[in-house]
């Protein structure tokens, strides 16, 4: 049967593509919303020419249009998200699209298909746990979305939507999420190392364990997932092995990228600085953007550990070595600025 892959001509979504082919899959749909740029999905395809795979224009904006994708569809690999947007068009590109393809599915004649759905590590509660505490499936999922980022925020509410659904009307699903995805097409620093302000770096996340999923390992991830999982809803964290800390990853790329200036600020004196910042935020009456609170930091530059026991149980390796991950993606990030300059 089919696989359909929505957010296709994304970073994640054309390695997923890629993998897929690779492994052998020809039987491959990809949706492309109108007007999106398809350049990562067609330098994909030309490197398998005659796979078959259809390329199909089309959205989530209603149940109508996502049924219309699920002929023949054995097998969903749900990635569509909206990422940088107002939070409105984040919510409808994120949790109505999902709604809108969960309710197709189930009411597809013969029963729905398969639904792996792509979070995020952005669901969980970390804010409340230890320092250097471990992050696996059972970590408690967040409690206050409203205090995190809209990103994190509107994918906790795609899980909740689809659980809602899983628990009424029982259908296969699998959950995976991914860390810190990276790779050469994707942005050159996480927000969990520090924040990029106009000619200085603030480095944040300093010894902190930097979950890294590099994209094809993550890509392999989903594909070993609609193969092996159980279906019943179970959950699998992404990341690679060996991980590396901020620090290293700062480091290293200060050296093979470009030489950054760079402010290193301690967890105890972010805490001190992110009460005055939402403090200020507050006397202002949001004059100053809260771009920092006590709460968003401890979410991200706390320091957790990570555990992805569970994935590596259900047949999952990595295709590449952290060391190798992060020489290609800066390899490709030197070349990226070398173009521009």
């Amino acid at each position: 049967m089919k696989q359909l892959v929505t957010g296709s001509n994304g970073f994640l979504g054309a390695a997923l593509v890629e993998r897929l082919l690779a492994r052998g899959e020809r039987d491959v749909v990809c949706l492309v919303r109108p007007g999106s740029d398809r350049s990562k999905l067609d330098g994909v395809l030309e490197k398998f020419p005659g796979s078959g795979v259809q390329v199909v224009t089309g959205s989530l904006g209603s149940v109508k249009s996502a049924a219309a994708l699920l002929d023949g569809v054995g097998t969903v690999h749900h990635l569509a998200a909206t990422v940088a947007a107002p939070p409105a068009d984040m919510f409808l590109g994120t949790v109505v699209a999902t709604k809108n393809l969960v309710e197709a599915m189930l009411a597809r004649p013969g029963g729905p298909p398969k639904l792996v759905l792509v979070s995020s590590f952005g669901v969980y509660g970390v804010a409340d746990l230890a320092r250097g505490a471990v992050v696996d499936e059972t970590t408690p999922l967040e409690h206050r979305p409203a205090e995190r980022d809209v990103y994190s925020h509107s994918k906790l509410r795609q899980e909740e939507l689809v659980r809602d659904y899983y628990a009424r009307t029982p259908f296969p699903l699998v959950i995976l999420r991914p860390g810190v995805i990276y790779g050469p097409n994707g942005s050159p620093m996480s927000g969990r190392i520090g924040l990029r302000l106009p000619g200085l770096f603030l480095h944040l996340g300093r010894n902190n364990v930097l979950p890294l999923s590099y994209v094809d390992n993550c890509a392999e991830a989903i594909c070993v997932a609609a193969e092996r999982a159980r279906f019943d809803g179970d959950v699998y964290n992404v990341h690679d092995d060996d991980l590396v800390t901020c620090d290293v990853f700062l480091s290293r790329y200060r050296r093979e990228v470009e030489g950054l200036r760079v402010v290193s600020l301690p967890y105890p004196v972010l805490r001190l600085l992110s009460r005055a910042v939402l403090g200020y935020h507050k006397a202002s009456k949001g004059q100053l953007p809260a771009i920092l609170s006590p709460y968003k930091t401890a979410t991200t530059w706390k320091g957790n550990r990570f555990s992805n026991a569970k994935l590596r149980a259900l047949g999952w390796r990595p295709i590449l070595s952290t060391e190798e991950g992060i020489a290609r993606t800066f390899e490709a990030l030197r070349a990226r600025l070398a173009q521009a300059a």
